[in-house]
């Protein structure tokens, strides 16, 4: 919103018309996945902004352990997070943010704060379809 209360239209016209409008869609894809968003923002609340691969199934309990390996293979790729494999039996591997996924938290935190916040409106629109 500005000064006056007004909503600011965003262009969709720098994504469409830009030589990697494919790509960057492709990234808002994975960054706006639910996966990826709560990865990032429980990355980013944990000590030294790591985790092993068990804390993270724990603290994120309804993710099932393929689509945990698939979303931070798939943010590894993309430089968001960093995989770090210790020569321990059995084998440690410790998952951290990089320096752009960090820069992602904020937004991301956002995105879970308008959630939490309008959650109950979301739903009861969702009992009125029904």
């Amino acid at each position: 919103m500005n000064k006056k209360g007004e909503t600011k239209c965003v262009s969709v016209e720098g994504v469409t018309d830009h030589p990697d409008g494919v790509a960057i869609r492709e990234l808002m894809t994975l960054i706006g996945d639910k996966w990826s968003i709560l990865l990032i923002v429980t990355l980013s609340k944990r000590p030294k902004l790591k985790a092993r691969f068990s804390e993270l199934r724990k603290s994120i309990p309804a993710i099932s352990e393929r689509m945990l390996s698939i979303s931070l293979k798939q943010l590894e790729q993309d430089g968001f997070v960093t995989k770090e494999v210790f020569p321990e039996v059995p084998p440690r591997v410790e998952y951290e943010l990089t320096k752009l996924g960090l820069s992602l938290f904020v937004p991301m935190q956002g995105i879970v704060d308008w959630v939490t916040a309008n959650w109950s409106e979301v739903k009861k629109a969702r009992l009125k379809k029904i």
